[in-house]
């Protein structure tokens, strides 16, 4: 018995949970009778929208006993089990159905059936709906969940939050000085006119083009969501939840007695990153040794705090309603807590190797919005992709220590910056 056989036998004695489905079989006529077509496509998807999982046709779910498979049904059974990957699931499944023996009951080996689901690229659609794996079972999803699982799926590439309108705004809820730093110099100015000719419509054409202003389904222009953060004063007034909170303890605990500073910043995101990178400098201890000359060396490296402010409101999850980015300071670290779990299957492992764009047009803007002095470039967003390189490369020479990324839930990304040694 190989390992990976021995491995699957292990896993049937311990029974069904979030990754492994088992299904007797049972044919009538030349034709899959059981499990139904429906019900196991039903589960086939919801393995690929969670973190993809096992399936064993021919193995009683609730006996876990191995009863297999007859040998001259077997390619039938293989058949049918790709069509319902196939022409059931759209879109259709990533799967690898492979043709085993397991021992049965009376230690003879038994002919049956592995299908290995990959977690999805995309969100998939079964018979029944949107369905995801909890434990043992499919649930279906709701909106909301539904709605987050568009976001973290390749399938944003062509619904991309970011892009989505915002009710009940209006390109006049837009602030004429924020919006002109991304439009082309033909059409800066357009509404320092007084009257609605060619330069307005060049404006709003601009705009549309920008993708900061859209249409709903009543063709009515509409900011977007893009347009709101970063293009209005408050758009916390309609995404109350864009916002920074800060908080700084004294110790090395959170804990309300030792708070020592507590802000939420709001505003514009590039101008959130100012003030959250002027709220950690007026936060942190500034050191100084004296070896050969007096030399300053601060708790936090600012190249590395503000290249991960950056990434946080650039790549954040903004359709979960009340999560916003939490920046904690401590004697010995900073926390930075990221709303959304991480696109396009990255780890917190792969990081600095890969690079995903959650919201592809926030990106874009914050590439034309000036950075704030001594952060060691120009503009707010690099988009080569060199972010996370340089935290790690900061956070050594400055502590010794790499940045420490982590996934809470599969709903938050967590990163642990030390302090300077």
């Amino acid at each position: 018995m190989t390992n990976a056989t021995a491995e699957l036998a292990r896993r049937i004695r311990l029974g069904e949970d979030s990754s492994l489905e088992l299904e007797d079989v049972r044919l009538s006529g030349g034709r899959v009778t059981a499990p139904d077509r429906g019900a196991f496509a039903d589960e086939l998807a919801a393995m690929a929208n969670g973190r993809g999982g096992t399936a064993v046709l021919g193995v009683d779910d609730k006996t876990r006993r191995v009863r297999g498979i007859p040998l001259e049904s077997l390619d039938t059974v293989e058949r049918w089990a790709h069509e319902i990957c196939n022409d059931s699931v759209n879109p259709p499944l990533d799967a690898d159905i492979l043709k085993m023996e397991l021992e049965d009951a009376d230690g003879r080996l038994a002919p049956v059936l592995r299908v290995d689901v990959a977690r999805g690229l995309f969100v998939h659609r079964s018979p029944g709906g949107y369905f995801l794996r909890i434990g043992s079972s499919k649930r279906e999803m709701a909106p909301d969940v539904l709605e987050r699982l568009f976001q973290e799926r390749s399938q944003s590439r062509m619904i991309r939050y970011d892009e989505s309108i915002v009710p009940a705004t209006t390109p006049d809820d837009l602030d004429y000085a924020l919006t002109r730093r991304f439009l082309l110099e033909d059409t800066d100015g357009a509404l320092s006119g007084s009257s609605p000719g060619t330069s307005r419509e060049a404006y709003e054409s601009a705009l549309c083009k920008l993708r900061i202003v859209g249409s709903d389904t009543d063709g009515n222009a509409r900011l977007t969501l893009a347009g709101v953060l970063l293009c209005t004063r408050e758009p916390q007034r309609q995404l109350p939840h864009a916002y920074i909170q800060g908080v700084a303890y004294a110790g090395e605990r959170t804990d309300a007695e030792y708070q020592t500073d507590a802000r939420d910043i709001g505003g514009p995101l590039d101008e959130q990153v100012r003030e959250a990178l002027h709220f950690v400098r007026r936060n942190m201890l500034v050191r100084a040794a004296k070896e050969t000359a007096r030399e300053e060396r601060p708790q936090f490296g600012e190249r590395a705090v503000f290249e991960a402010l950056v990434n946080a409101v650039a790549h954040r999850d903004y359709s979960m309603p009340g999560a916003r980015v939490r920046l904690h300071m401590f004697g010995d670290r900073l926390e930075l807590y990221v709303p959304g779990a991480l696109t396009n299957t990255m780890t917190p492992d792969s990081l600095h190797l890969r690079q995903s764009n959650r919201n592809e047009l926030i990106v874009s803007l914050l590439a034309r919005c000036p950075a704030p002095s001594g952060v060691g470039r120009t503009r707010l967003m690099d988009r080569r992709g060199d972010g996370v390189p340089i935290i790690r490369r900061e956070c050594r020479e400055l502590s010794g220590r790499p940045p420490e990324y982590s996934l809470i839930d599969d709903s938050e990304l967590r990163l642990v910056i030390r302090a300077a040694r």
